[in-house]
């Protein structure tokens, strides 16, 4: 397949999606190359990004995208964004009486932000910004002018936003169409007053001024697109959001027949000021939108770092080689995003690439319309090694953790997994043996990194259809991303075979090889059927009713759980490879 342009259109739904699209595109922008003659890259940005034009002439390229959020979650950034600035006095007045004005104080900005506006206008930034320790780094082309993206590397060990990231728009770096942000004014992103809760207030939001809004940016970056190939949605599952998402896809299914729409479902780990009452309008949330929005949707994806979804959830999983915090946002869905960033390679490939909706098929059979996703964040390999060397040192255990809230059952059994490995190129990807040297596995026999890891993959997952890409370029990682490294790592994300001594500065991590896997797998049965006895054990109308005050309707609840039962059915494993307990047998009577 040649390198035809197949477009995606992507939008994000809440306060936590907006917290990993940010880190998304920011990853996105980082890998953009703008020496006009360089080769083009293994992933083609068109895909995600458009080409524009602002007023005065010059050529933007911005993100096919529509972020919707609350009221008072944009902080510092205007709605309207500044790239299409008239360049008139907004105090310019032609009132002759007395005039009063009253100004609002404007939130601060962190150092990061106010280093951004420094070099968006044209300003060199001070020696004293910068770390003196030189960082490696990629070059992104023989500029005659440092871009922000080679200034902002220099500064990479200056920023600590930790305590100031407040608002995803706190970290972002990239600027955004004006079409893009929607702020949804009935509901507050603060406060108690006016929250967007329950599922039936998102579903009850998609009528009126608010789907006309949307309707309109949609239509204004689909009808410039060429070749759509579909949607990548990210949702949050917790609150009112649930619901708009669910009513979202519904539409987008409805309007846009026959093109991939691919959702993935974002949950943090804790949310601020929660209680009990809160805890489980999410569970409902979570139950609900999942069913919705899987039936509206070629898959459906949960993103989480939760241990479960349920009202007792496991310990977040920990990563060897990450030191970071589960209950901060910006770390959290720094991490969702460095998987997300390889999670959907297969349809963002320059040559050779899967469309959406083949993509989908693949995984989504038989009804099972969701999907769970694993990660090795960064993968695990020294520095120098190969990559048969560092699949033969994970042994019997696969290197990935999950990010969807679902052990693996490891009884060799799935229905169909797609897995992605980037940031190996050349030598690395097979075993240098001397001649005449015995492989010491079957491994470091073979003769092309897709052979090594499709065998690897194969040996874990016998008579399972998948499918593997290799990309060579690494997920790179430039300011404002977390540095959430431990100090086993080098620059670029590999292990080191010496550690580096107490007392040294650890290094600034610019890149890391990725690896993760995207399952359709007999262990959503048990995980959905989790799900459904905690949600069926509650009676919304005792211990919630105002859940269900602005809908859905009681019948429509007890279908939606009905619905959440027959999916769990559907990934039953009828080869026998699946203990089912006795709870599970019960919910087939």
């Amino acid at each position: 397949m040649g390198s035809l342009c197949r477009e995606v259109v992507t939008l994000q739904l809440g306060h936590y999606s907006n917290f990993v699209g940010t880190h998304w595109w920011n990853l996105q922008d980082a890998s953009l190359t703008y020496d006009p003659d360089a080769p083009p890259g293994e992933l083609q940005n068109d895909v995600l990004f458009r080409e524009g034009q602002t007023f005065g002439g010059h050529i933007t390229y911005t993100p096919r995208l529509i972020a919707m959020d609350l009221k008072g979650s944009l902080q510092t950034l205007r709605q309207e964004g500044s790239l299409y600035e008239t360049g008139k006095d907004p105090t310019a007045i032609t009132w002759k009486g007395n005039v009063m004005v009253h100004k609002e104080s404007l939130p601060t900005k962190n150092s990061f932000l106010l280093d951004l506006d420094k070099l968006d206008k044209g300003e060199i930034l001070a020696e004293v910004d910068f770390d003196p320790t030189p960082v490696p780094h990629c070059s992104v082309g023989a500029l005659a002018m440092e871009t922000v993206n080679s200034r902002l590397e220099r500064a990479q060990k200056g920023y600590r936003l930790e305590g100031s990231v407040r608002v995803w728009s706190d970290f972002l770096r990239i600027h955004l169409h004006p079409r893009t942000i929607s702020v949804i004014h009935e509901y507050n992103h603060d406060g108690e007053a006016h929250r967007l809760e329950t599922f039936g207030q998102g579903e009850a939001l998609l009528q009126g001024s608010v789907l006309e809004d949307l309707e309109d940016r949609l239509h204004f970056f689909i009808e410039e697109c060429d070749y759509l190939q579909g949607f990548q949605v990210l949702c949050d599952l917790a609150d009112g959001f649930s619901g708009l998402g669910s009513k979202v896809t519904e539409m987008l299914q409805d309007s846009y027949g026959g093109r991939g729409i691919l959702t993935w479902g974002l949950a943090p780990v804790s949310h601020p000021d929660t209680t009990p009452m809160k805890e489980l309008y999410h569970l409902l949330n979570y139950s609900l939108g999942m069913v919705h929005m899987a039936n509206n949707s070629s898959f459906f994806c949960p993103l989480t770092l939760k241990g479960g979804l349920g009202r007792r959830p496991a310990q977040p999983p920990s990563f060897p080689h990450l030191n970071y915090d589960p209950s901060l946002w910006y770390h959290s869905s720094s991490v969702l995003a460095l998987a997300l960033d390889s999670l959907t390679v297969p349809y963002r490939l320059r040559h050779n690439s899967t469309p959406m909706w083949e993509f989908a098929d693949a995984l989504a059979v038989s009804g099972r319309k969701v999907v769970a996703a694993y990660g090795a964040l960064p993968f695990p390999m020294t520095q120098g090694s190969s990559l048969p060397d560092a699949l033969g040192d994970c042994a019997d255990v696969l290197p990935w953790k999950p990010l969807s809230a679902c052990p693996e059952l490891g009884d060799g059994h799935c229905f169909g997994q797609s897995v992605t490995l980037k940031g190996l190129e050349g030598q690395s990807l097979v075993s240098q043996l001397r001649p005449g040297m015995q492989p010491p596995t079957q491994l470091h026999s073979l003769d092309c990194g897709e052979e090594v890891l499709a065998s690897y993959i194969n040996a874990h997952y016998p008579a399972t259809p998948f499918s593997v890409q290799l990309v060579s370029s690494p997920s790179r990682l430039t300011p404002p991303f977390p540095q959430i490294f431990s100090q086993s790592l080098g620059p670029q994300g590999f292990l080191q075979s010496q550690a580096p001594p107490p007392n040294k500065r650890s290094c600034v991590v610019s890149s890391v090889p990725v690896l993760t896997s995207l399952q359709s797998s007999p262990a959503l049965g048990p995980w959905l059927s989790e799900l459904h006895r905690g949600v069926s054990t509650l009676d919304p109308r005792r211990i919630a009713p105002s859940f269900l005050s602005q809908g859905p309707e009681l019948t429509d609840f007890q279908e939606s759980l009905e619905q959440l039962r027959l999916l769990a059915r559907c990934y039953r494993n009828d080869s026998g490879g699946v203990m089912r307990s006795s709870s599970e047998e019960d919910d087939d009577d």
